[in-house]
Formats: structure tokens, sequence, C-alpha cells
């Protein structure tokens, strides 16, 4: 695709983009979802199991974990062999998990790291246990170089209700950006799809800017993995352009526009996918 070539600069490897998250086998989110929209932003991508689950469009039936020892050797065993250029983290499910793959971060220290703290499915169904949450805010939040909560997320993480307005979103968007580390360049984007009205504002903060990302509400129930999509857009487009900023626009032009199609495919009865491969399927 045209956009994908743009992306990347002339003569510039392709990026490998890897998603450590779960799997959904409708392929709407998680690790399938991850794969697609690297694919379709022009980075290879590449996947670590961290969780199983079996999902559909209307629900979550059952949660297997993956062993902390295999998802840990899964990490080493790809690190040892491939290039990653940039990590996107889903859904991680348990404590131990989370703490093993904080763990091999902190050893192999990719360029980019895309924090999407997964908490709960489009269904309502919980996919992050209770006593995950403060290891991933404790040894994960530290070394995110951009953290992709939405509201009900970022309100978890902070130990808040939910906010409902684009003000609120800054006071939340700069508390988040605290709890980073300070070295290095690190980003909030702070997603406002769950905010009444048709605007979808989303925030993305550096400490010092705060930059606005306008939206309009897509009229849709074909959103199943709107948030595992976005950032693993962000994981293929970072070492492509080299920009916060302007990954984040492109990556939340991509995700509209596969949103504004997800009514052309007809994937379950539920909250069906979005569609990530709009620009190729005419």
């Amino acid at each position: 695709m045209a956009s994908a070539s743009r992306a990347r600069a002339q003569g510039a490897p392709i990026p490998n983009a890897l998603t450590i998250a779960g799997v959904d086998p409708s392929g709407g989110a998680g690790i399938l979802a991850d794969v697609k929209a690297m694919s379709a932003l022009g980075a290879y991508g590449c996947a670590v199991i961290a969780a199983l689950t079996a999902q559909n469009t209307q629900g979550v039936s059952h949660i297997s974990p993956v062993p902390p020892a295999f998802v840990g050797a899964q990490i080493d065993t790809l690190f040892a062999d491939v290039r990653i250029d940039a990590v996107k983290i889903g859904m991680l499910g348990q404590r131990p998990v989370t703490e093993v793959v904080a763990e091999k971060l902190a050893r192999y220290r990719p360029a980019h790291v895309v924090l999407d703290p997964v908490m709960v499915a489009k269904s309502g169904d919980l996919l992050l246990e209770n006593d995950a949450v403060g290891a991933l805010r404790e040894a994960l939040l530290p070394q995110a170089t951009l953290l992709t909560p939405n509201l009900p997320e970022a309100g978890v993480l902070l130990g808040e209700r939910a906010v409902e307005t684009v003000k609120e979103m800054r006071r939340v968007a700069e508390k988040l950006r605290e709890r980073m580390a300070y070295s290095g360049h690190r980003w909030v984007m702070l997603k406002g799809g769950h905010l009444p009205g048709q605007d979808t504002v989303d925030l993305l903060h550096d400490g010092d800017r705060m930059i606005e990302l306008p939206g309009l509400r897509v009229e849709t129930r074909n959103t199943h993995g709107t948030g595992c999509t976005l950032s693993a857009a962000l994981a293929a487009l970072l070492p492509q352009t080299g920009d916060v900023p302007e990954a984040a626009r492109r990556a939340k032009a991509y995700l509209t526009e596969a949103i504004r199609h997800a009514d052309l495919l007809q994937v379950g009865s539920g909250h069906g996918p979005v569609h990530h491969f709009h620009g190729w399927w005419r």
C-alpha cells in the first residue's frame, strides 16, 4: 500500500515488530489482530503468546494461562535470532507472566515499547487479574516508551474513577506521564473513545507537550479489538517514522478507516472486528 511505503524511509529495512499478547480465536483482537495491523502498515509481525482465550464476538468463555517460563523462552529465542525494532504489549493476564515480560524487556531494551494495558474485553470480561495490575504498574509502566490506555484503564492505573471530559483527560495524562520513567522520551496516548458524544479526542503527552488528536465517532457496533489494533499500528509505525506524534496521527487515521469499513465484514453476531485490510480488499 502506498501509505505504508511512504511511511518507510527510502532504502530503510522493513521493521520487525513484536506483539506480546493473548490469542483471540475470532481474530478480532489480540495477536491475530496485531499481526494484521502490523502487516497492513508495512512491518513484519512477530508474536509471543502470553495468554490463551476461548472467545468470539459475543464474549470470553474461558481463559488459560501460558506458563511464565515458556513466555520467557519464547522471548529469549526470538531476540536471539531476530532484530526487533518495536514491541507492543497487550493482554498478559497474570502477575507472573507480567513480571517475566518486564524482566525480559529490561534485558533486551527494545527501542520502542508500546504498552496497551489490556484489562477488560469489549464484552466486559476481565482479561487481567487484579493482582497483575500492580505488577503492570510497577514493572512494565516504567519501561514503556508509549502508554496507550483508554479512560477506564487509566482510572484503574491511577486508582481513580474514569473521567468524562477532555479537561479531565489532560489532568489524567499528566498524572500517568509522571508514573513513567524520567529517562528517555516517554509518551502517554490517552484514548478518548469512551467520552460521551460524537467526538473521540485522544491526547498525546510527553511531560511537556499536550497534543490533541481530534476525531469523530463512527456509527458501528463492530469495534472489537480497536485498542489492540491501534497499539499494534503504533508499534509498526514508530520505527518507520521515528516520531511519536506522526506515528500516532497515522495510526489513528488507519484505525478510523478500519472502523469505517468494519461493516463490510461479516464475522459473528456480536461486536465484530474492524477491517484491518480495508486498503487492499476491494
